[in-house]
């Protein structure tokens, strides 16, 4: 994190900042505001109100490309509000410069800094509280009625077109950038085993990893940021980022809370979840080719298993 100085590069985003929230009735201080440069999608402000004090979180898109997955966010916390035992944010200002709300309380699980996460709980053994709190609010989002999610404008999807979908993904990054042998014949294989995959849709989160869990003192999910990717789809994407980063005991441990909750799960589903973080790399080269900018490019190269197929060549 970075704070902002009269000769920073920030001055005039701070400026365009403060003036939309001021002509939507906010008043924010432009002394000590804080700049967030972590986000893929967004750049991020900490400000005060200037009467109250009070702490607000500024977003500002960084493509054009990124107002449509905003537009989605607002759709999905105005449905998800009401249903969620955690707290999530409530945008009071929302235009296509702007986005503006107060702070939540408690603190990300983690943040973004140079060198990975910077943790604010133990990665290695999470705990009961923030497992049991965080499957709580798995249950109530995965709970939500699908038809109450159409309504509201979502993206649904059926648990067969979530598997053509994928499949359909992986031929586009396979034709524009190249997959390795080994991890296009794992994908195929997971794609064409009918007992990997769910029966059933639910609304999700989409992008659940650590700077978007809110913990409070004892470690317990208090709210969760970051909506842009919120769909009904297959409720297995919740979990993937909670594999990759805890690993497999804790997986476990989280699905076994998650069916005692009411959760749904299926005979597969730690398998299938597995599985689906293999496919991860699809994500990160989709991104890649969405801002055309070469450092992805190269993760996405890496991620797909093409320099390590060159290189045994």
């Amino acid at each position: 994190m970075t704070i902002a100085k009269p000769n920073d590069d920030y001055t005039q985003v701070i400026q365009e900042m403060l003036e939309i929230a001021g002509e939507h009735g906010v008043n924010l201080n432009p002394i000590g505001i804080e700049m967030n440069e972590s986000g893929m999608d967004f750049l991020v402000g900490f400000a005060e109100e200037a009467k109250t004090g009070a702490r607000w979180i500024l977003r500002k898109p960084r493509r054009m490309d990124v107002l449509e997955r905003a537009d989605n966010e607002a759709r999905v916390l105005k449905l998800i509000k009401p249903h969620l035992p955690v707290d999530v944010p409530d945008w009071r200002i929302y235009t296509p410069e702007l986005i503006a709300y107060p702070l939540l309380d408690g603190q990300p699980a983690a943040s973004v800094s140079m060198e990975g996460y910077a943790w604010n709980m133990d990665s290695e053994n999470p705990g009961e509280p923030f497992v049991h709190s965080l499957a709580e609010a798995l249950v109530a989002l995965h709970g939500i009625d699908h038809e109450a999610a159409r309504a509201a404008g979502l993206r649904v999807k059926t648990p067969r077109e979530v598997r053509e979908e994928t499949a359909r993904n992986m031929e586009d990054i396979k034709s524009r950038l190249g997959v390795s042998d080994a991890l296009w014949e794992r994908w195929q294989k997971w794609l064409g085993e009918d007992s990997y995959w769910p029966t059933h849709s639910a609304l999700i989160h989409g992008d659940l990893h650590p700077p978007h869990i809110l913990l409070d003192e004892r470690v317990q999910v208090t709210g969760l940021l970051d909506w842009t990717e919120s769909e009904v789809a297959s409720s297995a994407k919740d979990f993937v980022l909670y594999y990759a980063i805890y690993g497999e005991h804790n997986l476990r441990a989280l699905l076994e809370r998650y069916e005692q909750a009411g959760g749904k799960v299926w005979p597969r589903m730690f398998d299938h979840i597995v599985e689906q973080h293999a496919a991860y790399p699809v994500l990160i080269a989709q991104f890649a080719l969405l801002t055309g900018q070469e450092e992805y490019m190269a993760m996405a190269r890496n991620a797909l298993g093409l320099n390590e197929q060159a290189s045994s060549n």
